[in-house]
This record gives C-alpha cells, sequence and structure tokens, in this order.
C-alpha cells in the first residue's frame, strides 16, 4: 500500500472508530419510529466498518478482529452497567459479533490474490 493509499485508509479507519465509539457510548440514544431490525444493522456496521478498516492497517488483522469481538460484550455490558440512558442486549452482541464475522471474511478474502 503506498503512502497516499495508507493516509486514505488510516483517515477512514479513525473516522468509523469515531462512529462506533460514538454510537456505542454515547449516554441517550433516542430513536423515532419504528426500529424493528434498524438496530441490529446498525449494530452490524458499526462493528464491521471499523474492524475491516482497521484490519487492513495492520500486520496481523486476526488480533483486531478478536478485540472488536471482545468489544462487542464489553460494549453492551458498560451500556447496561453504567450508561443509565442505555441498556444492555445480548441480541446487540450477537449482531455486533456478526458484523466482526463480516470484516474478518472479507479481510480473508481479500488477503488471497487473484488468479
Amino acid at each position: 500500500m503506498d503512502g497516499g493509499a495508507r493516509r486514505w485508509w488510516t483517515a477512514a479507519a479513525v473516522v468509523s472508530l469515531l462512529a462506533h465509539l460514538g454510537a456505542l457510548y454515547w449516554p441517550v440514544v433516542t430513536v423515532a419510529g419504528p426500529v424493528s431490525g434498524t438496530d441490529k444493522v446498525v449494530h452490524v456496521l458499526l462493528f464491521a466498518v471499523p474492524t475491516y478498516l482497521v484490519g487492513r492497517l495492520v500486520a496481523r488483522p486476526r488480533w483486531v478482529v478478536l478485540g472488536f469481538a471482545v468489544h462487542s460484550i464489553i460494549s453492551e455490558l458498560s451500556q447496561h452497567l453504567f450508561l443509565t440512558g442505555r441498556s444492555g442486549d445480548p441480541w446487540d452482541v450477537v449482531a455486533d459479533v456478526a458484523g466482526v464475522a463480516l470484516a474478518a471474511l472479507a479481510l480473508v478474502v481479500g488477503s488471497h490474490p487473484r488468479r
């Protein structure tokens, strides 16, 4: 990866990490209207995008994948225990881990040279 591309990937990773942390740890989240499955899709994306972007930048993406998988549990426990306007949801952890798994798959597929 050349310098310009690396800077772009780094900037994208930083922005995605800030969105990730902000969405997970903002004290109160209010969502108006029907959100039946939307919440879970957001959780998948909140974990898939930064896992993939950070994973592209490091030599050993497996540690990034593991870190985000562990963070999925920590974030929901933190919401439940420490953020009064939030509640932890085990199904959110499932959605988070699904996002991490999708990113891991994309990292593996992307690391194999095309024939």
